[in-house]
């Protein structure tokens, strides 16, 4: 029985609009070099305050202009009715999911972003948010557009949901238990848990 979800962000509650290419360049790192945060990471404290400013500016500015990917608000509210947790589990801020939050009158639980403790792929947020929400995690769906995200919940033992509209979504595929093109096909495979 499904008694939570968590959803990434960036990509899976909006549409994508952060070209992380183009960001790394911006910063000074090759277009492919990986994710940024993990680029970060023994760099001087100089450098990395420059470059989270590049990156904040990047990620506020998608925030105030995004929009919700297809069925995103439907489902939420489905979730709520039902009284299902909603978690937000994101590499970005609390403050840029707050601002998607209140620009599209949406509700979420809890949210845990990358202040709050080791980012994903690492299992902590989903075990974080399975805890607040007193499920375990084999009652919780993890949704994301990303690697990460399936990583995340397949460590916390969790179940992974791919929200196909990464480019390299087919890649990602393998790492998913479910996958789906729209936020509204959750509905069915909650209704379809075993009980």
């Amino acid at each position: 029985m499904i008694r939570a979800v968590i959803f990434d962000l960036d990509g899976t509650i909006t549409r994508p609009l952060l070209d992380f290419d183009a960001i790394r360049e911006e910063i000074g790192f090759a277009r492919d070099a990986g994710p940024i945060l993990e680029l970060m990471e023994g760099l001087p404290e100089a450098r990395r305050l420059e470059i989270f400013h590049i990156l904040d500016d990047h990620e506020k500015r998608a925030a105030e202009q995004s929009t919700l990917n297809p069925g995103a608000r439907e489902i939420l509210q489905w979730l709520a009715e039902r009284g299902l947790p909603i978690g937000i589990h994101t590499r970005n801020t609390r403050e840029n999911a707050l601002i998607v939050a209140r620009l599209h009158g949406l509700r979420f639980d809890a949210i845990l972003d990358r202040d709050d403790g080791p980012v994903k792929p690492d299992a902590f947020g989903v075990l974080e948010l399975c805890r607040r929400f007193e499920v375990g995690p084999g009652e919780t769906l993890v949704v994301g557009d990303f690697l990460h995200d399936l990583l995340s919940a397949r460590s916390a033992g969790a179940i992974p949901v791919l929200m196909r509209n990464h480019k390299d979504a087919d890649a990602f595929a393998q790492y998913a238990d479910f996958v789906i093109d729209s936020l509204d096909e959750l509905a069915g495979i909650i209704e379809n848990s075993p009980r």
